[in-house]
């Protein structure tokens, strides 16, 4: 799948809004009876929690956050550093107890009292952040800082739409970023396939998945934005998680014929979709399709388990889910196909 860029770019220098995630996305963690180690490194694609921080303000009485700027202002020597970090973390400090028009207001009078001082994307998307948090049901507070960063000859980039979208889904307003999206993708600068596909993954995690079915389909014919192999793996990884193995098999076929080509982490994501269904295969006495059948197969000599690939032979035979021809032919193809890549030196 290649090298992912930290799925949040936020431009706000200071302590960010939500931590970026590593580059491969729904990859499983093997299995290890050891109590794993804590790390600060997240899970990948999972929306973090940005850790609670010491606000620099007691209150959110906006005079005294303007008293506090004007000293610091007044008794730096010789003057408080022209640093925009500096200044837009005063600002988030400010933002996380405020309301969004006093977050504005001192804002403004930080310009006021430091002329010098230029707010670019990053300030903009502190205030961003913070009016997707508002407590209304519209989206009139995100509207405000849009506007803002419009009338200062700020566009908004691909940037600003991350920031927007993942700050909206952290509170749980999916809805919401799925209507800014696409307002986003006609007026502005349409998402990238980071944000495309985090919002992909929260619509399955919160809704039915025909509503992210939906919005496939609307972003690829009113935007031109295409689905990915990724985009589709997380589909699968959800209808796997449901046991709706069908579906996954038909999503497999379509990604097929999109042209994409699965990979070890899609074929991952079906084996363990398998995994979880064979208990049940089992116990009840249900029977393999054939499409099923080969895919799990094929999923399993992938990744080097040929002697479990064997035994899904066999309980296809025993089941009798399949002709004993079909299916001897089925893993006789997948062996070979698997001696001719490790013969190549083909990664598998």
């Amino acid at each position: 799948m290649g090298k992912f860029p930290p799925s949040f770019r936020s431009a706000i220098p200071s302590t960010s809004l939500i931590k970026s995630r590593p580059s491969q996305q729904l990859q499983q963690p093997h299995y290890s009876p050891k109590k794993p180690t804590k790390k600060n490194t997240p899970q990948p694609h999972e929306t973090q929690t940005p850790p609670p921080h010491k606000s620099l303000f007691k209150t959110s009485s906006l005079n005294e956050a303007k008293i506090l700027f004007n000293s610091l202002v007044s008794t730096t020597k010789p003057r408080l550093p022209d640093n925009l970090r500096l200044h837009n973390s005063f600002l988030q400090s400010y933002t996380s107890i405020s309301t969004l028009d006093d977050s504005i207001s001192l804002l403004d009078h930080m310009v006021k009292i430091l002329p010098s001082l230029s707010p670019d994307r990053s300030t903009y998307h502190v205030l961003l952040s913070q009016s997707c948090r508002e407590p209304d049901s519209s989206l009139s507070s995100v509207q405000k800082v849009l506007n803002l960063m419009v009338n200062k000859g700020l566009k908004p980039n691909q940037v600003t739409v991350d920031v927007a979208i993942r700050s909206l889904c952290t509170v749980g307003r999916v809805d919401d970023a799925v209507l800014l999206v696409k307002e986003f993708s006609s007026k502005h600068s349409k998402p990238d396939t980071f944000t495309y596909n985090f919002l992909v993954k929260c619509l399955c995690k919160s809704r039915i998945f025909n509503s992210a079915y939906s919005f496939i389909d609307e972003m690829k014919s009113s935007f031109d934005i295409n689905p990915d192999l990724v985009t589709y793996t997380i589909l699968i990884d959800n209808v796997c998680n449901a046991k709706n193995i069908r579906e996954a098999d038909r999503l497999v076929a379509v990604l097929k014929e999109c042209g994409l080509k699965p990979d070890a982490f899609l074929y991952n994501t079906i084996m363990k979709g398998y995994c979880l269904l064979n208990k049940g295969i089992e116990a009840g006495g249900m029977k393999l399709e054939t499409a099923s059948y080969a895919t799990f197969v094929r999923a399993l000599c992938r990744e080097g388990r040929v002697a479990e690939a064997y035994e899904v032979f066999d309980y296809a035979v025993e089941s009798k889910s399949l002709p004993d021809v079909a299916a001897y032919t089925t893993l006789e193809s997948t062996l070979k196909w698997l001696k001719k890549a490790r013969e190549n030196g083909l990664a598998v």
